[in-house]
């Protein structure tokens, strides 16, 4: 693990600012497509038209040409430039980002993970989790994580059953913006076969994306549907701990995309945790967690140990088993990295 340079972490701080303005300065000319018109029986009609996430052209009929449509479009013109400047500034600092060494997110995932966002999921307070979430967390905390703990083909989406804030006529349809990409993704048949698809994976690949959403009666198995994304979730315990409180950033790949991530400190204890309730069979992923884990605590420790502690108390008010089981994993962690468990222990008073 080593520190990022720092005119590569100035530059993720630009590429973070740009991106932020952008989300809450959407205007009409962050669509993606271009008005046209059509004469039809000596009449003139104005269409939208635009490419799918999946590359396939559409076209929206939006009305006859008129003195009102045609001050529509003008707008339009005149904003679409604007934000032409804002992407190709965007895109430049993702290039200048990826020359100084920030952590980049594979051509496949990072198109999936911009579907998402450009449908909403992330505005409807959607959280991208596991390996993704530490790619990009790496460059959030200004490092480069060890390679072999950040290779994944699994992107993880979670999500409340209801958002905190009701944001009327708003949805996501994630198995409509899968089905856009155009890559192949089918539904995983559930073990039950009454119950809801909670995974989509591509036929003779491995990329996969999961739906989770956190636990809310012990036991509760059967997948929840969660409506502003029109996809179910898989009910996962802890989850609560580690989504509340998410924070922003953004992949890197040819062009950056802002998602909301879990906190560093809760990811890493989390990561403890979830690790102990791992199968036996599990091995390789309980490595990577408790690899994971250790990387991000010893950044926190060093830097940021204010965000420890807190994580910390939070975890204890959840109660004894929850203790119990990160003390556990600290304990692995020794195993591997001695110096990390002993900073650890001497910072949260274990």
């Amino acid at each position: 693990m080593d520190k990022l340079p720092l005119e590569t972490q100035t530059l993720y701080a630009e590429m973070m600012e740009q991106l932020v303005a952008r989300e809450a300065h959407r205007s009409m000319g962050h669509a993606s497509g271009c008005f046209t018109t059509k004469d039809i029986k000596g009449a003139s009609y104005y269409y939208f038209q635009y490419s799918d996430p999946g590359g396939v052209q559409r076209q929206v009929y939006i009305g006859r040409k008129s003195n009102e449509l045609d001050r529509l479009v003008e707008r339009y013109n005149a904003e679409r430039e604007a934000f032409r400047v804002d992407e190709d500034h965007i895109r430049r600092l993702c290039a200048q980002l990826r020359a100084g060494g920030a952590l980049i997110t594979d051509t496949a995932s990072a198109r999936v993970i911009k579907s998402l966002a450009e449908s909403g999921v992330f505005h409807l307070e959607g959280i991208l989790l596991g390996t993704q979430a530490f790619t990009v967390l790496g460059n959030l905390l200004g490092v480069h994580w060890k390679r072999s703990a950040i290779k994944t083909h699994d992107i993880d989406i979670a999500g409340e059953s209801k958002m905190r804030i009701a944001l009327p006529n708003i949805r996501a349809d994630i198995p409509k913006a899968l089905e856009s990409l155009e890559m192949g993704f089918i539904p995983v048949p559930p073990l039950n076969p009454k119950a809801s698809s909670t995974s989509f994976k591509v036929r003779g690949n491995p990329l996969r994306v999961d739906f989770v959403t956190p636990e809310t009666k012990q036991g509760e198995n059967n997948p929840i549907f969660i409506s502003r994304f029109n996809a179910a979730a898989q009910p996962l315990r802890f989850l609560d701990y580690l989504i509340d409180n998410p924070v922003k950033a953004a992949i890197v790949d040819g062009g950056g995309v802002l998602v909301n991530v879990p906190q560093p400190a809760r990811f890493a204890f989390h990561k403890l945790i979830v690790s102990r309730e791992r199968e036996l069979t599990a091995h390789d992923k309980v490595e990577k967690d408790i690899m994971q884990t250790a990387q991000v605590i010893s950044v926190l420790a060093d830097e940021r140990p204010g965000d420890l502690l807190l994580a910390w108390d939070e975890l204890k008010r959840r109660g004894k088993g929850w203790i119990k089981r990160a003390e556990v994993g600290m304990s692995v962690i020794n195993r591997s990295d001695p110096s990390v468990y002993k900073k650890t222990v001497e910072l949260l008073g274990l």
